[in-house]
């Protein structure tokens, strides 16, 4: 806990909580204007903007955003000594990894929380009918909850060779994400977890498009699935990144 608290006090007063909140507040703004600029004779109503903003955050921002988030973070912990407190404080590298990552899943929680709501502003001020409230969070949790494995991947590839490194990993992860997620094999590609199970949850195409109803890309049964691989993936590359992360700081 002392290590989660003292990564948590990093935090305070940066650019990267600011980036985690204006992140989901520019995605639901962007959603707002083009819906505002659609043609008179298309219904304004809730399902453009949910996949408007859902496949924007997914196909988007899960990859270049983790790829700056993580950066931010391991650039914030150059600047305050290159973890020399291993071997001043004799902390667990161990401790202090599997810290960062639950922090950046908190803050990345929050992002999403802020999303939801921004959403909810932008669909009341634009949109026409009931509020699907319940679909919308449940949408912003489980892309929350399936990118959690991008995490320990872009803090690996930012602490071991910086921004380059990490936005290259993120720009790959996008383009693998897009073509994988309407395709059989999405299981196996991290970047289309949240875009896949978008499809089921808002009814949008990978490519931005709304489904037909009683296309196979709505499946419901893909979403159990999905989760159960991510948190599975997740707790795996956790592990391995961290034994590295020990390893690395040992040497």
């Amino acid at each position: 806990m002392n290590t989660i608290g003292s990564e948590l006090l990093k935090y305070k007063r940066t650019f990267t909580r600011k980036l985690i909140v204006s992140f989901p507040l520019f995605f639901a703004v962007q959603a707002m204007a083009g819906v505002k600029l659609m043609p008179k004779d298309i219904v304004r109503n809730w399902d453009l903007v949910t996949s408007m903003v859902f496949n924007i955050w997914t196909v988007v921002f899960l990859p270049f955003g983790m790829a700056l988030f993580a950066f931010l973070v391991d650039a914030q912990e150059r600047k305050a000594g290159n973890y020399r407190s291993l071997r001043t404080h004799q902390t667990s590298a161990i401790n202090i990894w599997v810290g960062k990552i639950t922090v950046m899943a908190f803050h990345t929680l929050l992002s999403c929380i802020v999303l939801s709501f921004s959403i909810l502003i932008s669909g009341i001020i634009t949109a026409k009918g009931a509020i699907p409230y319940i679909h919308i969070f449940e949408a912003a949790f489980v892309s929350w909850l399936v990118s959690l494995a991008l995490i320990p991947i872009q803090l690996f590839a930012a602490t071991y060779k910086g921004l380059f490194l990490s936005m290259a990993v993120g720009f790959i992860g996008f383009i693998a994400g897009i073509v994988s997620a309407a395709g059989s094999y999405w299981v196996f590609i991290p970047w289309a977890w949240g875009i896949r199970l978008m499809c089921a949850i808002i009814g949008v195409h990978p490519n931005g498009t709304l489904l037909e109803q009683g296309s196979n890309l709505r499946d419901m049964s893909v979403i159990p699935t999905g989760i159960v691989i991510s948190l599975s993936v997740f707790i795996i590359i956790t592990i391995i990144t961290a034994f590295w992360f020990k390893r690395r700081e040992v040497k």
